[in-house]
């Protein structure tokens, strides 16, 4: 069983920075696309941001281009997001999400249906 396991979460000032990983416990799986959901209290789960493995295309919600940036490290296994500028708005739980399917569409990381594997999730909380 392959499990996703984020950390780097926690509280913050607006115009803050934080970084989460995402790294596989248990089974390695080789995953062809990555992504980060985030959900706010209330709210459905909305993509943040995603990246192809093997190429290292990636995509982004408008909400975020400009202040988060995607990242992999192939040797670690590992998934970055490093947030800067951070807003309240952006406070939430995020989720690390893995597709071992590739797919070719541009919009197709964006969608929560095609990854089969996620993490439990790490909470950030961005103070006003």
């Amino acid at each position: 069983q392959v499990q996703l396991v984020e950390s780097g979460g926690g509280l913050v000032p607006a115009g803050g920075s934080l970084r989460l990983s995402c790294a596989p416990s248990g089974r390695t799986f080789s995953s062809a696309g990555m992504g980060w959901f985030r959900q706010a209290p209330g709210k459905e789960r909305e993509f943040v941001a995603a990246i192809t493995w093997s190429s290292g295309n990636t995509y982004y919600t408008d909400s975020v281009k400009g202040r988060f940036i995607i990242s992999r490290d192939n040797a670690k296994n590992t998934m970055y997001l490093q947030m800067n500028s951070l807003k309240p708005e952006d406070t939430g739980v995020y989720y690390c999400a893995g597709s071992s399917r590739t797919y070719y569409s541009t919009n197709a990381y964006k969608n929560a249906n095609v990854y089969n594997y996620w993490g439990q999730g790490t909470q950030v909380t961005v103070s006003s």
